[in-house]
């Protein structure tokens, strides 16, 4: 019955939170909730590579322009539709991570660290290259048209656009939580925890790690993709290695190996350097940094590890006391002197 009574709770609480603030809030708001979820999908696909297979990335901002890019190149020069633009975003930039994942087989901890790093200082300059800014847009970059309610529904482009990167995410959190808690997701975590133990089982090591960049690249350019759509443009120095810092401080903030602490993740670098510049316009900078410092003093494994740490004393208080151990005629004769007798045997 419990079973029962949470498989037909949990898509009513979507449908809810989906539906509130569609009709509670206003446009702007509506933008940066569905900014919250596009951070949100980058994030995780950040935390399926760095936080459950243990390789760390700090260039995961140029996924999110290749598949910005993708989606704004595609409806602008051969007018596809936004919707059909994922997909493709999703397979090319799993393309790219495939291949930038089998060199770092060869690398591992600060060396995967500064290359992909290298990566995320690239890619704007590669974005703004004349070989290729007839599609790019070069500097000036590329405008897209944010898109419409279909079938005459009576709703705004941004309440649209909200419900639409709702759904989006809702599917591509699902499939991570079923990837991370089934055989893979315990494969990927036993090399992040000890290689060779891993190894030794059977895993495929160099196999599972660049299937796992590839993985966290699609999640991160798909979120590029909503993220272009939401913004309705795309420029090379927006995607400076700024928004790989980003990023990785969103994965740090929520918890590395945390699904659920993506969200927190995503809420702190959206809405955090809105109230350090709301708390003081002469210096928004340092006050961001004191409240991430402050954070990660309270909350060193994260908010994710944090809430699961806090879930974990309220049911073991909550839960039925532990019973002592029944009394039988073996142990009842227990004493001292037989436990001598015992050793002396």
């Amino acid at each position: 019955m419990t079973t029962m009574r949470i498989s037909w709770l949990l898509p009513l609480l979507l449908v809810a939170a989906a539906a509130w603030p569609t009709l509670a809030f206003s446009d702007y708001h509506l933008f940066q909730l569905t900014m919250v979820v596009v951070y949100g999908i980058a994030i995780l696909g950040l935390a399926i590579l760095t936080g459950f297979n243990g390789q760390i990335s700090l260039g995961h901002g140029a996924f999110y322009a290749i598949g910005a890019y993708t989606t704004a190149i595609l409806m602008t020069t051969w007018d596809v539709p936004y919707w059909a633009t994922l997909p493709v975003s999703a397979v090319v930039c799993a393309a790219v991570g495939f291949l930038i994942g089998l060199p770092a087989l060869r690398l591992g901890g600060l060396y995967l660290a500064l290359t992909t790093f290298a990566l995320a200082v690239a890619i704007p300059q590669i974005l703004k290259h004349k070989l290729i800014d007839t599609w790019t847009g070069g500097v000036q970059g590329l405008v897209i048209d944010k898109p419409e309610a279909p079938f005459g529904l009576p709703l705004s482009p941004d309440q649209w656009l909200w419900l639409f990167t709702f759904v989006v995410g809702v599917v591509l959190y699902g499939l991570a939580w079923n990837l991370v808690h089934g055989r893979i997701g315990r494969a990927m975590m036993a090399i992040r925890d000890h290689a060779l133990a891993a190894e030794a089982m059977g895993i495929n090591i160099a196999m599972l790690k660049t299937r796992t960049f590839a993985v966290s690249a699609l999640y991160t350019g798909v979120a590029g993709s909503l993220g272009a759509i939401a913004i309705q443009f795309v420029a090379p120095d927006s995607f400076s290695v700024f928004v790989s810092i980003t990023l990785f401080v969103g994965l740090v903030a929520g918890g590395a190996a945390s699904i659920g602490g993506t969200i927190v993740g995503a809420l702190f670098i959206e809405f955090v350097p809105n109230l350090a510049d709301k708390v003081s316009k002469a210096a928004p900078g340092a006050v961001y940094g004191v409240l991430l410092i402050a954070m990660l003093f309270l909350m060193p494994q994260g908010a994710g590890g944090f809430f699961a740490q806090q879930w974990r004393r309220v049911t073991r208080r909550l839960g039925p006391a532990e019973q002592p151990a029944a009394v039988t005629d073996e142990t009842a004769r227990v004493t001292p002197m037989h436990l001598r007798e015992k050793a002396g045997k």
